[in-house]
Parts: structure tokens; sequence; C-alpha cells
């Protein structure tokens, strides 16, 4: 199953997306921006803390189910609709968008949910997409990494420190650098075919980007 997320960025930051999805899961104002875009989400989540009485109105009346949720909480809502999105499915396909192009509190958190514990488990199932980049998430282990058609740029961004980073086939090679802090590998590109990631420890997100 794929499951689509889209939060409250700003919309012109969206990728072109399909009907690809089985489930589309509105978080706080990205609900708005689905509406207003004749698409109306599965499930709404959110504090609605960003809409203002007329715009809840519209939500409210127009999604099926919602799950609302305090103001002053602990997690942000798009950690609680990542949550609810593996609870009900824990096999799915993840992706997130409208997570990037506004507060950059909100760029980080979502950058970081990845090293949360909890969402361990379902690392290699999540993205985070917009227009220029696609984040997918690699715990310790050997991989081989497909270039996306649409991006240029690959960046392996060490959320944690890292050990034993080897890249191959890629412009900008590594064999077994370790990194004591969280770093990012900015600019890298694919060569012919698959480019090759192993380390031991830590957790890296995987950037392919483009310039718009």
């Amino acid at each position: 199953m794929k499951i689509l997320l889209v939060a409250g960025g700003d919309p012109n930051h969206w990728p072109a997306f399909s009907n690809e999805f089985e489930k589309i899961i509105g978080i706080d104002r990205g609900n708005l921006f689905l509406l207003r875009q004749g698409i109306v989400p599965d499930l709404a989540i959110g504090d609605f803390d960003s809409l203002n009485e007329a715009e809840k109105v519209e939500v409210f009346s127009q999604v099926t189910e919602i799950l609302t949720s305090p103001a002053e909480k602990d997690d942000t809502d798009t950690q609680l609709a990542l949550v609810t999105a593996f609870e009900r499915f824990p096999t799915a396909e993840v992706t997130l968008i409208g997570a990037t192009g506004g507060r950059l509190d909100h760029l980080l958190a979502n950058l970081w949910l990845g090293v949360e514990p909890r969402f361990r488990p379902f690392l290699s199932q999540i993205q985070i997409v917009d227009q220029g980049n696609v984040v997918s998430y690699l715990a310790p282990g050997s991989y081989q990494l497909a270039q996306n058609p649409s991006m240029k740029y690959l960046a392996f961004c060490c959320l944690t420190p890292v050990k034993k980073l080897v890249l191959k086939n890629v412009k900008y090679e590594l064999s077994g650098v370790d990194f004591l802090q969280p770093t990012s590998l900015a600019s890298n590109e694919f060569l012919t075919g698959m480019a090759e990631v192993s380390f031991l420890t830590g957790l890296i997100a995987v950037i392919q980007s483009r310039d718009i």
C-alpha cells in the first residue's frame, strides 16, 4: 500500500503526484490545500491551529474522518500523522510532501523523523519529497541505490555519528570513513549504474536533488 501524507508547507513546493496512492492523509493546513485542489483526504489529522474558523468549517464539513490533537503537545502534527499511518498500515510505503519550504524548525523536525526510535522499524518505507528533493533513510548495512531520473545530485546526510562509511560508483568515493558528528556530504553525483553504500553504525538520510 502507498500512503501520501500532506503537511502544511507551501503547495508550490509540492511534487507532481498522480492517483498512485491508496490513502491520503492531510496534516493540519495540508487538508485545506488538498481540498482547494479538488482532493478530499481520507483522514485529516492535526490541532488545526493554522486555520481560521471558516477554513476549519471547510475542512470539517468535507473530510469524513478527523483526528484532532491539542495545540500544546509533545509531538508535531506530522509526527502524529506518521504514527497513525504505521499503526494502521505497518507495511505501507509512506511519502510525505508539504514538509519543506516553510519554517526551518518544522523542516528540521521532519528531516530528523528517522532518528526517532519509534520510526526506526519503518525507515525504508519513508520518503520526503518536494519539487527538487527526494529524501530516504538508511540504517546500517549495504545498499545499492538507483538514480531518480528527475534528480542530478546525491547527498549523504549523516544524521548521527557514522562509522566506516563506504561510497562506491559515485563521483566522490569514500573508503571506510568515520564521522563523529552529524555531517552533510553534499553535491555528490551518480556515475553509470547503481551507487553502492555501506556503513556499520549510525543513520543516514540520502538526498537526491536538482536545481529548480
